[in-house]
């Protein structure tokens, strides 16, 4: 007979084991639980929201975490609020639209911060009766030994008068206060003072291929022209007083809260005339040394010498490395990319649609020049990019380039390496941009002289200049931009404006409705295209997981407000790396501190830099 005794003690014991195993296992499950919601805990959580992550499949979420500077995660509210720890900043952006930073593929930004206090802005005026207002305000506070300053972005027909001010406006509403005014790189204006100061008078010879215009009398006008050649506008920019470096430092910080105020998060500078490296970048220099950049900058070196810029790229390439910043070191922040745009100053073209097109084969030395400066890149490893407006230009351009790649055994196609601009650049010549494995910079440049363009060739090339629907369509790599802020205006939604309506900032039809762009390709151009230009596709551009937490909440929603609304949007918030660069509205109490504007009669003082009325 069996002992139930001993069965059923048997029975109690193993029970209580099972029960105390159960109760290990849960506990430990609930601890492991609790150390993996600890460890995921995020930095930044943004709810309520409309988020275009920008990944192939255009995917819209809710929500978006941030963690370590990165993108932790997307998804619905709900999901994402689990990730909220103690510390976690939680922004709701009742129901406002968040896109990926936008990335400017050319713009000056280090030019643009080092001149930025000392110029009025005519950028987004609506009148020229308001434009010389503002030129009579800032005459009157301009001290002595100091200049008033329109240096473009600018044009002519975004004035209800449609219409260049005269000289004779220029001089009553600025008086015996110097004053240089420059329309892209097409023309300029001196008042009767500037002249003087600058000694110019009927005698005074032009470059060759630019003049200084005279009235029916033989007397100077005031009108600069480049007739292309820009050095006439630029000899006059370099003859201003400079600030000091200080004031530089405090311009260069408050363009670049400009630049973040428009949702801008990378910019890729593209060097420039009149700037030389490194002496010419102390501003931007000094906020990455001391940590404070706010926004992600790559930059080109563009030689100053004529006729010495293969000494000038040697001296480079000994002294600096691609990808790094001397002793600089910003993860993606910035960082020296290569050379450009100008490489040989023989093989430049000029973008001036108010005077003839240039030629090459008039210069008897580009094919050498720039054929020496490409191979140089090509054998030191530099990427570069080449300024290029005309498919002439291109074409001619294209010999040399497909030489270096064929003695090379193929290392230049294996380079980045881009076009910028390529306004008139035909089928032909993309379909050889591809066998190469080169991108193109689109700019805006159209924007704000589509007029003059269709003046000198007509409506019928218009259409096409640039060909950007085709570029896309045919698998080139593009990167959309500006080309501010002397050529064009830095505002970014004006540039996504005309790719997606193909209007001017006066609102003419350039564009036929076969090149146009959806908003959200246009937007790919401006976020992961232009991450290409600088090898950064990999790390921004979308706001999938990973991608660094560069992204803006904007005023209004991009992809469904009325098209013309597009080029008034701006961004309420900010963020670079996981941490606020810029905050309005409900966000103000947000936006870090910035310094006041020095020298107190700046310009940016009084009007700040974009101007909305």
């Amino acid at each position: 007979m069996p002992d139930y005794r001993k069965s059923n003690a048997n029975y109690v014991t193993m029970k209580k084991i099972f029960v105390i195993l159960v109760l290990t296992t849960l506990f430990s499950s609930c601890k492991d639980s609790k150390e993996v919601k600890s460890k995921d805990k995020v930095d930044m959580i943004v709810t309520n929201a409309k988020v275009a992550l920008m990944d192939s499949d255009n995917n819209i979420t809710e929500a978006i975490a941030v963690k370590d500077g990165k993108v932790f995660r997307a998804g619905s509210s709900a999901d994402i609020l689990k990730l909220k720890g103690d510390k976690t900043q939680v922004f709701d952006a009742k129901g406002r639209t968040v896109i990926p930073g936008l990335n400017d593929s050319h713009l000056h930004l280090t030019r643009g911060g080092r001149f930025f206090n000392t110029e009025l802005r005519w950028d987004g005026v609506k009148t020229l009766k308001r434009a010389l207002e503002m030129l009579k305000e800032q005459a009157a506070r301009t001290p002595d030994g100091q200049w008033v300053r329109v240096i473009g972005g600018w044009s002519p027909f975004q004035f209800a008068e449609k219409r260049f001010p005269t000289p004779e406006e220029i001089n009553e509403a600025t008086g015996d206060v110097p004053t240089y005014i420059l329309f892209l790189y097409s023309r300029a204006w001196l008042n009767k003072a500037g002249l003087e100061i600058l000694k110019i008078d009927e005698h005074t010879k032009a470059p060759v291929g630019s003049s200084f215009e005279k009235d029916k009398n033989g007397k100077l006008s005031g009108v600069l022209l480049a007739e292309p050649n820009p050095t006439i506008l630029y000899a006059r920019i370099g003859a201003l007083p400079p600030l000091t470096e200080a004031q530089m430092v405090n311009g260069t910080k408050q363009f670049y809260r400009e630049l973040n105020s428009f949702g801008i998060t990378s910019g890729i500078d593209a060097g420039g005339g009149g700037h030389k490296f490194p002496k010419d970048y102390v501003g931007t220099d000094i906020l990455a040394k001391t940590g404070k950049m706010p926004i992600r900058l790559s930059y080109y070196l563009f030689p100053q010498n004529k006729g010495s810029e293969y000494e000038e790229f040697q001296e480079w390439m000994a002294t600096n490395e691609v990808g790094h910043n001397g002793e600089i070191h910003l993860d993606h922040g910035y960082e020296l990319e290569g050379g450009g745009e100008f490489l040989a100053w023989s093989a430049g073209d000029f973008e001036n649609f108010l005077a003839p097109q240039p030629f090459l084969e008039n210069r008897p030395t580009w094919r050498k020049d720039l054929k020496r400066i490409v191979r140089l890149h090509v054998d030191k490893g530099w990427p570069f990019r080449i300024h290029a407006t005309y498919g002439e230009t291109i074409a001619n351009m294209l010999d040399v380039l497909e030489e270096v790649n064929t003695e090379t055994n193929g290392r230049l196609a294996a380079k980045r390496w881009l076009f910028d601009h390529a306004e008139t650049v035909r089928e032909s010549e993309l379909k050889r941009i591809k066998a190469l494995n080169g991108g193109i910079a689109i700019q805006a440049r159209m924007a704000y002289a589509g007029e003059y363009f269709v003046e000198r060739y007509g409506a019928e090339k218009a259409k096409q200049a640039p060909p950007v629907k085709k570029m896309i369509d045919m698998g080139i790599p593009v990167g959309a931009g500006t080309d501010g802020t002397r050529v064009a205006s830095y505002n970014p939604w004006a540039a996504l404006y005309w790719l997606v309506s193909g209007k001017t900032v006066g609102d003419f039809q350039l564009a036929e409705p076969s090149n146009l762009l959806s908003r959200e390709e246009a937007l790919h151009l401006y976020t992961q295209g232009s991450a290409w230009i600088s090898q950064e596709e990999d790390v921004k551009g979308t706001l999938e997981d990973g991608m660094y937490a560069d992204f803006s909440i904007l005023t209004d929603d991009y992809f469904t407000i009325p098209e013309k609304q597009i080029k008034n949007l701006k961004s309420v918030l900010t963020v670079v790396g996981g941490n606020v660069v810029y905050g309005a509205e409900e966000f103000k109490n947000l936006n870090p501190e910035l310094p006041e504007v020095i020298p107190g009669w700046s310009p940016v003082k009084y009007y700040g830099g974009y101007q909305s009325k």
